[in-house]
């Protein structure tokens, strides 16, 4: 499957000649359309082209640079089918290989959505934290990994690791923000029905005592941190190259919610050594991860910046092929 993106831009008549100008330049784009005067809200000359995603950098570069945010628009989505040879040879024009690119814009606008703090993610966490903490109390590893899957909170460790590497401190506030808060509450409301359940004579501190299958969460060590920094590299792989499917696996892989839900349940029933161990299983998770995610984007920028043919040198291939 073609990897080929779609590019819609509203431009002032002014700047329409040098959108053209940009996009009959790249060997890369095909399929372009110019309609002038045909936007009305901003108004201006509508343009849309397709481009090879591992050219995509460079053209949204060069439109950033006109000023088309402040003045007109620019949109970017995917496409799931593309039956053109024109995009076949542009996409073999283009240097690399699609799903290895990363489009820095399109990463950039999904981990900002992420690093927000919203009532979704407040509910999400919550609810996965108390599943873990079930899953604790009954040494029900099921339930454990179910609270994995649902839990959050890979989306503002990933726009940590973009905005420490671009040095985005606003980005890195925000995600940090959304993680501490999200965790807190969490951990405050699972405290909270654990203290109900324990009135309730549901809880019980012997609950505790014995769990085979899910004292893991307890015992944070190297391994730990491995998986999590394992987990981390997946994560962000999964981001940039558009395969979603993968982060399952990463939120199956890391214990950051099992270990606040064992805090919750293991505070209510004055088990303070297993407190402290699940508040360093959830630490070590959340580093190992983060530590992943800004070396895995800092590997992937400077391979392609290295890697990556110069514009002539695509030209001339493109040139070759025709």
């Amino acid at each position: 499957m073609l990897c080929v993106l779609h590019v819609r831009v509203i431009s002032p008549a002014d700047r329409t000649a040098d959108v053209l100008g940009i996009a009959s330049r790249s060997p890369a784009v095909v399929n372009v359309i110019s309609l002038p005067g045909a936007a009305y809200a901003p108004a201006g000359d509508f343009v849309e082209f397709d481009v090879a995603r591992e050219a995509a950098n460079g053209i949204l570069d060069e439109l950033r640079d006109l000023g088309l945010k402040e003045s007109g628009a620019v949109t970017v989505e995917q496409l799931d089918l593309s039956l053109s040879t024109a995009a076949e040879r542009a996409e073999e024009a283009a240097p690399g290989d699609g799903d290895d690119a990363v489009v820095w814009e399109e990463l950039a606008a999904r981990t900002a959505s992420d690093a927000r703090l919203t009532w979704a993610f407040l509910v999400f966490l919550v609810l996965a934290t108390q599943i873990a903490a079930i899953g604790a109390l009954l040494d029900q590893p099921i339930l454990i990994v179910g609270a994995m899957v649902l839990g959050p909170e890979f989306g503002p460790v990933a726009a940590m690791s973009l905005g420490l590497l671009r040095k985005d401190w606003p980005l890195v506030g925000s995600a940090a923000r959304t993680v501490i808060v999200g965790f807190t509450v969490a951990i405050l409301i699972t405290t909270a029905c654990a203290a109900v359940g324990r009135g309730l004579g549901w809880v019980s501190p012997g609950m505790l005592d014995h769990r085979p299958l899910t004292d893991f969460i307890v015992h944070p060590d190297k391994w730990s941190f491995i998986v999590a920094v394992l987990a981390g590299i997946a994560g962000l792989l999964s981001l940039t190259a558009g395969k979603s499917s993968a982060l399952v696996g990463v939120f199956i892989s890391v214990t950051t919610v099992p270990a606040a839900g064992n805090i919750a349940v293991a505070a209510v029933l004055a088990h303070g050594d297993e407190v402290a161990a699940s508040f360093v299983q959830l630490g070590v998770n959340l580093g190992g991860m983060l530590i992943a995610g800004v070396l895995t984007l800092f590997v992937q920028r400077a391979l392609w910046h290295r890697y990556a043919p110069s514009s002539a040198t695509v030209r001339a291939a493109r040139e070759g092929m025709s």
